[in-house]
């Protein structure tokens, strides 16, 4: 007995032991959780809701939509703050950024000389390349209407320029980090009623707003000298006076 009692505690140790060896690394003391290796994703419906749910300090949920994109859950809560992330998703992609924007997009009458607005286009314009104002174009009917022609007939294909809707899991991170913000403060508005969190959320908001101006800054390349696309202009560059 005594024997199987000390065959158990060596093995014990060396198990302890080789656990131990597993945290140094050339001689260097390497903390466990270094070790362990955590995936980092873009955000989801799911995640997006859940730091709603956590800024107004409720419990998050583990299931959102089934797998015919119903939502699972019965909780009005959930629901309403499901809404509000569909409508703040509306709302910012809404103003047209450089992700969702698209000039001089071709839309081509049915046969019946017809062109159908699709669901997911926001916004939508004669392009500035047709400046002679022979078309002014609205949305009636969920159809193009000419009201300088007024009729729903086009004769010739029509350039718009066209404003998107994407869903959410479509949409870069940082625009997914500030529509969660956003919408969190409307949670805290709308839901809990408490002043004083609501201004700590519109200051995360307020962050998160300038890294959207910064993604779209860069993304997409804006001059003031208003050049269009396939066109090009070298700057100057001061290192170029040495060559002379």
């Amino acid at each position: 007995m005594q024997m199987l009692v000390l065959l158990v505690t060596l093995r014990s140790v060396t198990t302890t032991q080789q656990t131990l060896n597993l945290l140094f690394i050339r001689g260097l003391r390497v903390p466990l959780f270094l070790l362990m290796t955590t995936p980092i994703a873009t955000d989801t419906e799911l995640s997006a809701v859940n730091s709603i749910l956590g800024s107004i300090g409720q419990s998050p949920i583990t299931q959102l939509k089934s797998a015919t994109g119903a939502l699972i859950s019965t909780n009005p809560e959930i629901s309403y703050i499901y809404n509000l992330l569909v409508e703040v998703t509306k709302d910012v992609l809404n103003e047209g950024w450089h992700f969702n924007t698209e000039e001089h997009v071709k839309i081509v009458p049915d046969a019946n000389k017809h062109i159908s607005i699709p669901t997911n286009m926001l916004r939508y314009d004669i392009h500035d390349g047709q400046i002679t104002r022979n078309l002014d174009v609205v949305k009636r009917e969920g159809k193009l209407y000419d009201k300088v022609n007024h009729t729903f007939e086009f004769s010739n294909d029509v350039l718009v320029d066209a404003t998107y809707l994407y869903d959410f899991e479509d949409i870069p991170s940082a625009f997914q980090r500030y529509i969660i913000a956003k919408a969190s403060t409307r949670a805290a508005t709308q839901l809990v009623g408490d002043a004083n969190l609501a201004r700590l959320l519109q200051t995360q908001e307020a962050q998160n707003r300038a890294n959207v101006m910064e993604y779209d800054t860069q993304q997409g390349d804006h001059s003031f000298f208003g050049f269009r696309e396939e066109q090009g202009y070298d700057a100057y560059q001061p290192y170029k006076a040495l060559i002379r």
